[in-house]
């Protein structure tokens, strides 16, 4: 099956909301430390992106690409252009997610070509994360440019709803 990465307009992206939601709770139940914790329902996923991310994109201070297989949502990432009157050079890299069964093709990478390529036509020549330290992603956003700024030990609690605190690495990329 060929991947399709599209960016996803406020009215597209509200039709995927349970989509958009079984995704995110997918990834979050598997590990991937994206702000949520374990239990997390599939309810609580669907309103993070009604609540957060779909007013931000009405806004137009938002982003979102949607990676698809076969027609099937496999993946997102989000830039956020939303920043301080200080900062207007610069934007964030927001919950990349690829569902478990898709990783390792490709998908994250295409996802993340497509935001800095948008990053550039925004004029914004700094472009930040953050990423569990030691995490696969990091290695990936390495080899795409960005640079550790730093990490914070004990920064956010361990996704499976566990007393561990993970730390958290600060990336850039400069262009």
């Amino acid at each position: 099956m060929s991947l399709v990465i599209r960016e996803l307009g406020p009215d597209e992206a509200e039709a995927l909301a349970a989509e958009l939601g079984a995704l995110l709770r997918n990834c979050v139940e598997d590990g991937a430390s994206v702000g949520f914790v374990m239990p997390f329902t599939q309810a609580e996923a669907e309103a993070f992106w009604t609540a957060s991310v779909f007013p931000s994109l009405r806004r137009g201070g938002r982003v979102l690409w949607a990676a698809f297989e076969g027609g099937v949502l496999v993946g997102t990432v989000q830039l956020a252009l939303e920043m301080m009157p200080n900062q207007v050079h610069r934007a964030e890299v927001s919950k990349m997610l690829v569902a478990p069964a898709h990783r390792r093709r490709g998908h994250a990478r295409a996802l993340m070509s497509a935001l800095l390529a948008r990053a550039t036509v925004e004029g914004r020549s700094l472009v930040t994360l953050d990423t569990r330290s030691g995490d696969a992603a990091q290695l990936l956003y390495a080899s795409l440019g960005f640079e550790v700024a730093g990490e914070i030990p004990g920064f956010a609690l361990a996704p499976e709803g566990s007393d561990r605190r993970d730390a958290t690495t600060y990336m850039y990329r400069l262009g």
